[in-house]
């Protein structure tokens, strides 16, 4: 389980006039991701997911508050914390000079996996990402959905019990998002908690046991996707850029009718409810 407690990040930047000023990224982030849940951490740019992954995957330091991994507090366990966690990166950060195999077994020294662990666990690794015909290939010669398997391969060589995936499907195509899709339900399913970030508000939908939806640095809600529909209403009528959500179909559409302009109703969707909470249609 991860814990974060009343978490603040706070940088020094400056500002229009040149004067340095204080920014506030993340503001009292208070929030509990379960063990072998898949959580999504959705919001405009801007919102803080970024800042708040680089706190959770120790690359930056909270201002204010405490993390928590399995009640470990973060500060401080660095290092033991560093064993628990895998990271899938939005950018393609392979060495271009190594095979695919060769990217794995440098991954796995720096994790001091021993010889023979290595070569098994890079062995599993590529045939569970259907990658082991092209071990042997250049990475340079992978397509956009081979690379992005093969980070989450990289990802997982130690063994993590939590991956981070900062936008796992960018770019590609709808045949191989499917793909990572079930990569990810099958990690969760092998107890692996995954937390990602992702404009696909429909991937989020698709995947996510539960989401939390952020703007400005705070959370603005969080709940499984079909309960925030539940909450909101069950369709939406739309009409001249407005939009309006009802629970009972039927009820949509008769307010649709006694409106003397041209309207629809549909099932509403998380972008939906996305759209009410920040403003922002990804």
């Amino acid at each position: 389980m991860i814990e974060l407690k009343n978490v603040v990040k706070r940088f020094k930047h400056k500002g229009p006039d040149g004067k340095t000023a204080i920014k506030t990224a993340v503001n009292g982030l208070s929030l509990r991701i379960n063990n072998g849940e898949i959580f999504g951490l959705l919001g405009p740019n801007g919102a803080g997911k970024t800042t708040t992954i680089r706190m959770l995957t120790t690359l930056t330091q909270p201002s204010e508050g405490k993390i928590l991994y399995d009640g470990i507090l973060l500060e401080g366990n660095e290092r033991v914390i560093k064993q628990k966690i895998g990271v899938v990166p939005q950018n393609l950060n392979f060495d271009q000079d190594l095979t695919a195999g060769e990217n794995m077994e440098l991954h796995a020294r720096l994790y001091r996996l021993p010889k023979n662990k290595r070569e098994q666990r890079i062995k599993e690794l590529l045939k569970f990402v259907e990658l082991e015909d092209v071990v042997n290939d250049s990475v340079r010669k992978l397509s956009g959905g081979m690379k992005r398997r093969l980070l989450i391969a990289r990802g997982l060589i130690h063994e993590p019990d939590v991956l981070f995936m900062d936008e796992p499907t960018v770019a590609l195509d709808p045949q191989v998002r499917r793909r990572i899709w079930e990569l990810i339900r099958q990690m969760a399913r092998r107890g692996t908690t995954v937390l990602l970030t992702t404009h696909y508000i429909e991937e989020a939908e698709a995947l996510c046991n539960r989401v939390a939806i952020m703007k400005k640095g705070t959370i603005l809600d969080v709940d499984t996707p079909e309960g925030f529909i539940d909450h909101y209403g069950r369709y939406l009528a739309e009409w001249e850029g407005s939009w309006r959500f009802f629970m009972e179909e039927a009820k949509a559409l008769d307010f649709i009718k006694s409106l003397i302009v041209k309207g629809s109703v549909r099932p509403t969707t998380l972008e939906d409810i996305f759209m009410e909470l920040t403003g922002r249609r990804e």
